[in-house]
């Protein structure tokens, strides 16, 4: 019973982890389309897929090196990485805006978090056991 429980502190300091890396991911991959759209002509219409496309990433590549180390259950484990990351970036940015609604694009960020960190998980479940 004791090494189960071990097994799964390990599985939840992975996943906070993986949580960790997509966040610091995501903050460097933030500053850099900052920097982009402040001293190029870039036009501000490329936000909002840009930063789907970088959540997305971000969840894809923290499953990914959470489910190398936990090596099992990466649907499981990728699904909680992404939904758990999607509900801490919707809080905080929920508690920063004042506001807090559900729109067309936080609903298109919650699927593309579930579905990355998934594919995250089978990604690194897969190169975990070569």
């Amino acid at each position: 019973m004791e090494n189960l429980d071990n097994s799964n502190n390990k599985n939840f300091i992975n996943i906070l982890k993986g949580l960790g890396i997509a966040f610091i991911i995501t903050f460097i991959f933030l500053l850099i389309l900052s920097i982009v759209l402040t001293y190029t002509n870039v036009s501000e219409n490329i936000i909002n897929p840009t930063i789907i496309i970088i959540t997305a990433l971000s969840i894809l590549i923290g499953s990914t090196i959470s489910n190398i180390k936990i090596k099992k259950n990466g649907l499981i484990n990728g699904a909680i990485i992404g939904g758990v990351y999607i509900i801490l970036l919707y809080l905080f940015s929920s508690i920063f805006r004042m506001e807090f609604s559900l729109t067309l694009q936080s609903v298109i960020m919650m699927i593309t978090g579930a579905i990355f960190g998934i594919l995250g998980g089978i990604i690194g479940v897969n190169v975990s056991s070569k």
